[in-house]
């Protein structure tokens, strides 16, 4: 079923995301975790691109590999950052004859060393919505082999994007990816549930009406939640987290068993408000997924639901 057709009969999505391994042991172990990933049905998995476009062709591998070598259904991540138009239609171009048929389309993070200006990494494309654009063109063109064309995520930001303090003016950028012809939205991961509803809620006041998919992690260490942090540019954790992982002390089971516990009480709720979908930040590793899926109930899928 193609996600647009998924998402209009109002089947909850559950999907995973994986970054691309940059060694041999690394894919090879990625690799087997896979395995028990695919035992778990999700709706799609998606790969991310690393800033700056460093990560571009193991992305690309690595999406082709998923779909050609697996059961799970890939959608690449695909950024503005240092790339021209010439150079996004031939990736389009190459995903479309790979049989990829989703995008998440991203402004894209600088790389931590550029000391240039925004105009050096931002060429054609100066904010998501015009990638978004970019791809719905490439859609209305006819060159995908699917008539269907690709299905274009977009970011979205519970607890505000780094750049924009203003929350008016970073709403007013969504509904701008939106009416670029985004359909859907994944969130930026979260640790309070109270702040995607009151994104869902604003999103809903603002007019953008596309399914929105809540992003999760587990938190799985204490290294592992400073890094969280720093990812996601400042992650807000609620006070009852930061008192269970203290009481952890400096068991790392016990913090992760705080984390995965925190994970599944958030995807229940989410799911008991009729969340879109939840979409699993997996860090390449299946052990912290599978527990969340078991404590759920969930046997096949959650599209299920």
């Amino acid at each position: 079923m193609h996600l647009r057709e998924y998402f209009q009969a109002r089947r909850t999505t559950f999907s995973f995301e994986f970054f691309p391994p940059r060694s041999a042991s690394a894919s090879a172990d990625l690799f087997e975790h896979i395995r028990e990933f695919e035992k778990l049905k999700p709706t799609f998995v998606s790969v991310t691109y690393g800033a700056g476009g460093s990560t571009r062709q193991i992305t690309h591998e690595l999406v082709v590999r998923l779909s050609t070598s697996t059961t799970l259904d890939p959608m690449p991540h695909l950024t503005c950052v240092g790339h021209t138009a010439a150079e996004i239609d031939e990736i389009l171009h190459r995903y479309a004859a790979a049989g990829i048929n989703k995008i998440l389309a991203l402004r894209g993070d600088r790389p931590k060393d550029w000391t240039g200006s925004d105009e050096g990494l931002f060429r054609d494309f100066k904010h998501a919505a015009d990638l978004v654009a970019a791809i719905r063109r490439f859609n209305e063109s006819g060159k995908h082999p699917d008539r269907r064309g690709f299905t274009i995520g977009v970011a979205g930001f519970p607890e505000g994007h780094p750049d924009t303090p203003n929350r008016m003016l970073e709403l007013d950028r969504l509904k701008a990816k939106v009416e670029a012809g985004a359909d859907f939205i994944i969130t930026q991961l979260f640790f309070d549930n109270r702040d995607f509803y009151d994104f869902r809620d604003r999103c809903e006041l603002a007019g953008v009406r596309v399914p929105i998919i809540a992003g999760v992690m587990p938190i799985t260490s204490i290294t592992g939640m400073r890094k969280m942090a720093d990812l996601a540019l400042g992650a807000r954790f609620p006070a009852p987290l930061i008192r269970a992982v203290n009481r952890a002390g400096a068991s790392d089971d016990a913090v992760r068993r705080v984390g995965v516990h925190w994970a599944t009480e958030q995807c229940r709720d989410l799911l008991d408000h009729r969340v879109a979908g939840i979409h699993l930040y997996t860090l390449n590793k299946s052990t912290a997924t599978r527990e969340i899926y078991a404590t759920l109930g969930v046997q096949d899928s959650l599209g299920l639901l």
